[in-house]
């Protein structure tokens, strides 16, 4: 059979959909062309582009379904264009930072170009019926980021078809039969993520299909300094033998091939999709036409030679080449064709620019209305003339221009009386409320399932009331959720067969299945990337972390990916991810880490909660649980022997979010701390009453976010003195915590005294009993430090004796 009859018949393509085709794959190319002449021209900021890959992303376009996701990265225009996801529109919308949602519905303006989203979500936060959508996860920049996430994107659909109880959900699942994409380059499979990533999808066997687009550079960097061999033979070890379900297929395809690259892809897909054997597309002899981005030309370190080679070797140039050869089309058809798609797509491009600048031009017309109407009684009215005339004539005026001018005409006007200077105020804080909403709003959740809205369910507690250690504390609470919420998960080193290292899971796997309750492999990074995917296709899942020290290994997902979610897509995608983990104090430098400070500078958007024991861990866990938002809950790591009594109502109790507790009431001074800290020093508080000083102890409860109520505040106007405790290092949270309650609640105003800080030593913390007793707060420094505070207030009162 000849080769054109075979591709018709066997790949179900015709004449049409092949023009069709490089019709797509030649507006992504003209669109990635006048993206780079838009930066280089000085309209857009900057620009990463796909060019070089638009056939193999057809191919795979053609395999991806209704409920798929994509998880990939910022090359993947072709693809998004071709699924029906992603308007060139848009693209030019996103290339311009508009932040009109309406207009670049991916980010909003908030990403640079090239990073693509859908919307899972309705206004209200509420989720769409994902099944009626091909799925992208939104892109992140930080190049192999995207793999974790992938890992739980595809393992959802095991779950999905292995889990009866999940049959109900079918607007995230069709029996699990939905596959996940994942896209990277080249030069990011160096990156240990991509490994680790790709050695949990084959241990899970989840569903997904790899493609990597190999161009054999990152950036200048040619692959002989990225990897030891050829990336096909490194990934060799992961292929699975034949006749078997463990490992994955693996595909080697030419970056030009379309039918090569699409029999691949159906295959790929077919096998992921209906025995759920992940496979790898190593797509070679990629090209980039126009080099990395708009940041420099890649004739800067690409010989002559690799350059001409890349023009012969243009995918689009290839594949006109045997579209012509098969006769698909005439030549002279296919340069109307091109002619028309030039065209089109600068018409696009000029209504998406206009579709950005028109309201621009129409506050810097009402801003020169205001600035005329000003000048008819100001005595400065030739000055707000140059300002208006300033503005008028500068090219690509931008927001932000408008007002650096309205504010250099409000210093102008600064000592007159004008009653139109005050429309120019009130137009100013306006249009300011408006522009900081585009750029910050959805850091957290809006809906009704915000923690904001999570009604406070007080602990009741009786007779029968029992004590138990904080670990049986926490099988109980962990058990109930599961029970009752099919789509809560427990995932991570140690959790399944041994219950946790803790116990808090002991016995859960064996009464709800490995699936539910998981081990997984050291694999900090992953675990944390799982939960992100199976969180976007609906499910509730509690990842652990075993200690917060090994936090660092998943922080930059957490921070990067997980806590920017919601914001960076303006409410368009959200991942209610549970973080389990536990610190402060145990033994050692690597098991009693209390690094608050780096993490809650890094996980904006995202909860910090810090409970002084588990009861108080379980009503956050209820919290969480109630909400669509996701958080971390940092356990003390000591408390799991020590005894407390569970509540009756424990399957319903509830602890708000940014409330703290009063937990001993006093009038001399306020110690403001949190976890472990505060069994300390309410020790400490009890010495200090001794000597005559009256200590109220506030436990904070959640770094993240931090005393919404200001009630730190409102004790400090009683004691006027405060300490602020910790045991992160110096200038970690506690100099948060400062600033929180003395420069933004104005607890400055109250003080009699220099607030003060005592956290731990700058070095971790050593080993041994001794070690810890040196290296972090304790009882007796506690008691020194508050008694010092006091004795600089009333020397003869508190006289020092030690």
């Amino acid at each position: 059979m000849p080769q054109k009859d075979k591709i018709i018949s066997e790949l179900k393509l015709n004449p049409k959909t092949i023009i069709d085709d490089y019709r797509m794959a030649f507006k992504s190319r003209q669109a990635s062309i006048i993206g780079r002449r838009e930066v280089l021209s000085g309209k857009a900021k900057f620009g990463i582009f796909g060019d070089g890959k638009e056939v193999a992303q057809l191919a795979m376009a053609k395999s991806f379904q209704k409920g798929d996701f994509r998880s990939g990265y910022y090359r993947d225009q072709t693809f998004m264009f071709a699924i029906g996801e992603h308007k060139i529109s848009e693209f030019f919308a996103q290339l311009y930072a508009d932040p009109n949602i309406k207009n670049e519905p991916a980010t909003a303006g908030r990403s640079m170009n090239a990073h693509f989203a859908t919307r899972s979500l309705n206004e209200d936060g509420t989720w769409k019926n994902l099944m009626e959508i091909k799925n992208s996860s939104a892109d992140i920049s930080p190049t192999g980021s995207q793999m974790p996430r992938l890992v739980g994107l595809a393992y959802a659909s095991k779950l999905y078809r292995e889990l009866e109880d999940l049959k109900e959900f079918v607007e995230f699942s069709d029996n699990g039969n939905e596959v996940a994409f994942g896209t990277i380059g080249n030069a990011s499979c160096a990156e240990g993520i991509f490994w680790e990533a790709i050695n949990a999808l084959s241990v899970l066997r989840a569903p997904a299909v790899v493609s990597i687009w190999d161009d054999g550079y990152g950036i200048s960097v040619s692959n002989q300094y990225q990897f030891s061999r050829d990336l096909s033979e490194l990934l060799s070890g992961f292929q699975r033998e034949e006749g078997t379900d463990s490992g994955f297929d693996l595909y080697r395809v030419p970056a030009w091939d379309y039918p090569a690259l699409i029999e691949a892809y159906k295959k790929a897909a077919d096998t992921a999709r209906k025995e759920h054997v992940p496979s790898i597309i190593h797509v070679v002899e990629v090209t980039q036409p126009q080099g990395h981005s708009t940041s420099g030309s890649h004739e800067r370190y690409k010989s002559a030679e690799r350059l001409n080679w890349e023009k012969e070797y243009d995918c689009i140039k290839k594949f006109r080449r045997w579209i012509l050869e098969n006769e698909y089309i005439s030549e002279n058809e296919l340069i109307e064709f091109e002619k028309i798609d030039i065209e089109l797509v600068e018409d696009i491009r000029i209504k998406a620019y206009n579709d950005f600048k028109d309201p621009i031009l129409k506050e810097i017309a009402d801003f020169s209305d205001l600035l005329d109407e000003i000048s008819t009684d100001s005595l400065y009215a030739d000055k707000l003339v140059q300002i208006k005339d300033k503005i008028a004539r500068k090219a690509g005026v931008l927001r932000q221009d408008i007002l650096v001018s309205a504010q250099d005409a409000l210093i102008i006007l600064r000592e007159e009386e004008i009653p139109a200077k005050n429309k120019l105020i009130a137009w100013i804080n306006g249009q300011n409320e408006v522009y900081q909403r585009n750029v910050s709003s959805h850091l957290h959740s809006n809906s009704e399932l915000s923690t904001e809205n999570v009604k406070e369910v007080k602990a009741i507690y009786s007779a029968e009331s029992p004590m138990l250690n904080g670990f049986q504390i926490m099988n109980r609470v962990f058990d109930t959720f599961l029970e009752r919420d099919s789509r809560v998960l427990a995932f991570g080193e140690d959790v399944g067969f041994l219950g946790g290292v803790n116990q808090g899971f002991a016995g859960l796997q064996l009464k709800y299945g490995e699936l539910r309750v998981a081990d997984t492999g050291i694999r900090e990074a992953t675990i944390m990337g799982q939960a992100i995917g199976l969180a976007l296709r609906g499910f509730r899942p509690i990842a652990e972390i075993q200690y917060l020290d090994y936090l660092l290994y998943a922080l930059q997902i957490m921070a990067d990916d997980l806590a920017t979610l919601l914001w960076r897509t303006k409410g368009g995608q959200k991942a209610p991810v549970i973080v389990r983990t536990r610190g402060h104090r145990l033994e050692g430098i690597w098991h009693s880490g209390s690094s608050m400070g780096g993490i809650l500078n890094l996980v904006r958007g995202m909860h910090l909660l810090v409970p002084r024991n588990m009861v108080q861990a379980a009503g956050f866990y209820n919290t969480l649980l109630k909400s669509d938002e996701p958080g971390i809950v940092v356990e003390v790591l000591n408390g799991y022997r020590l005894k407390e009594r569970l509540p009756d109502n424990f399957a319903d109790y509830s602890v708000p979010v940014g409330i703290p507790e009063i937990i001993r009431s006093g009038s001399d001074i306020t110690i403001v701390t949190y976890g472990a800290l505060v069994r300390i020093a309410k020790d400490a508080a009890e010495k200090l009453e001794k000597v005559d000083i009256s200590v109220e102890l506030i436990d904070i409860q959640s770094l993240l976010p931090f005393d919404v109520e200001h009630r730190i505040v409102e004790s400090l106007k009683k004691t006027n003195s405060i300490l602020f405790l910790d045991e992160d290092v110096p200038g970690g949270a506690s100099a948060y915590m400062m600033q929180e309650v003395i420069e933004k609640q104005n607890g400055y105003k109250y003080l009699d005294s220099p607030p003060a800080t005592l956290s731990a030593k700058p070095h971790r913390p050593a080993y041994g009993s001794d070690g810890g007793y040196w290296s972090k707060p304790n009882s007796e420094t506690i008691f020194e430090k508050v008694y010092e505070m006091m004795h600089e207030t009333d020397p003869q009162e508190y006289p020092i004796f030690f």
